[in-house]
């Protein structure tokens, strides 16, 4: 379950996170990305004492995808600072149950409840938060449709919650309607493409993963098109 190394500096670490990796160590005590990475850095830099390695942001344990870490305290303060003001670039591919519209924008207010499952609900709903997509359906075939994903919004559960909402559950995401068990463990949700601006030169950049394997006799020659449409802003 190592993550692919996808870009690394003196600042930033860009990886591939594989589906089922906690993004954060919790009270399971199971592996997860910020502790695995950290080995990496003190192996392959010959670092004695310990790393400094800031999550500025997550991804569900169930979703895999581009990640980016903060190699330094300065670059993680200037990293979260854009993952607040919303500026990074985070596009997604989902597997959706049944035969999706053309596409659309999503526009809802979001609950979290004591359980962690998010609700859409109304603004005027207690502790409500405003959440904004844009996607669009790639291809169908089989019962499953390939939906390319832009998030305009950073919001917990965000994508798998709005999508439910409207008859497209994620395949895998049995918590939000899913019948489909995809891989019996993980969803079929992937980040394949995040821009942000790099904390010290400040130029914009962008890095593309593919899905992973789980996803192999999935829409593998559209998927192939969606990254490497991607992957051609790579700087």
């Amino acid at each position: 379950m190592q993550p692919e190394i996808i870009y690394s500096d003196n600042h930033l670490l860009i990886v591939n996170k594989p589906p089922g990796l906690l993004s954060q160590a919790d009270r399971t005590g199971d592996p997860d990305l910020l502790t695995l990475m950290k080995a990496w850095l003190k192996q392959t830099c010959s670092k004695p004492g310990s790393v400094y390695l800031g999550l500025v942001h997550r991804l569900d344990r169930p979703v895999s995808g581009v990640l980016a870490l903060a190699r330094t305290s300065k670059a993680a303060a200037r990293l979260s600072a854009q993952f607040r003001s919303g500026t990074p670039l985070k596009k997604y591919l989902a597997l959706v149950e049944g035969r999706a519209d053309a596409g659309g924008t999503c526009r809802d207010f979001l609950f979290k409840d004591a359980e962690q499952t998010v609700h859409v609900v109304t603004e005027q709903h207690p502790g409500a938060r405003a959440a904004e997509l844009v996607w669009r359906t790639v291809a169908f075939h089989k019962g499953l449709s390939l939906v390319d994903i832009t998030l305009k919004t950073g919001r917990a559960h965000q994508i798998r919650a709005q999508l439910a909402s409207r008859g497209m559950s994620i395949a895998g995401d049995v918590r939000y309607g899913a019948r489909l068990k995809f891989d019996r463990k993980n969803l079929a949700l992937h980040c394949y493409c995040l821009e942000l601006e790099h904390p010290v030169s400040r130029a914009r950049r962008c890095w593309a993963a593919a899905p992973p394997v789980s996803w192999q006799g999935f829409f593998e020659p559209e998927v192939a098109r969606v990254i490497e449409a991607a992957s051609s802003a790579l700087q």
